[in-house]
């Protein structure tokens, strides 16, 4: 059986954390130079003001896909709370049979409830989800670069 639900970043970290070196794997660039090393503090600090949002997909009670967001006003429009998308992951294995699309609309529940005003997603190019995101009522506003300067 398939849920979906809000949880508490802070008590599921260590659940979360057999996840996302499989989600770095499956879609981080530069692997060779930056390792996957998140700043756990930072995200339970704004998860306590509030500013956070964490929603979970289970099957079976095993976590199989997640969806972070960070909730603030925006630095440019602060009459407009926003949810500014960290990370969202389905396990390749799940993918493909609704799990992404439940996701997404038990979100934007959530985030209707709290008065979220905008919503901001990305893709990564290399493994697009453009579609996906068009095909739930987003319209795509901006285009990303990166460029690595490191050694």
């Amino acid at each position: 059986m398939r849920t979906v639900q809000e949880e508490s970043f802070e008590e599921g970290l260590n659940e979360l954390q057999v996840l996302l070196p499989i989600h770095w794997e499956d879609l981080a660039l530069n692997k060779d130079k930056v390792p996957l090393d998140p700043i756990y503090d930072i995200y339970i600090d704004r998860e306590r003001k509030g500013e956070l949002i964490y929603v979970t997909v289970r099957e079976d009670g095993d976590l199989i896909g997640y969806f972070i967001g960070f909730i603030a006003p925006g630095l440019h429009y602060k009459t407009c709370l926003t949810c500014t998308m960290d990370i969202f992951y389905i396990h390749p294995d799940h993918r493909k049979n609704g799990a992404g699309g439940m996701l997404f609309e038990f979100v934007e529940k959530k985030l209707k409830a709290r008065g979220v005003q905008r919503w901001y997603c990305g893709s990564k190019n290399h493994k697009s989800t453009e579609w996906f995101f068009e095909k739930i009522g987003f319209k795509p506003i901006e285009t990303y670069f990166s460029k690595w300067l490191g050694e």
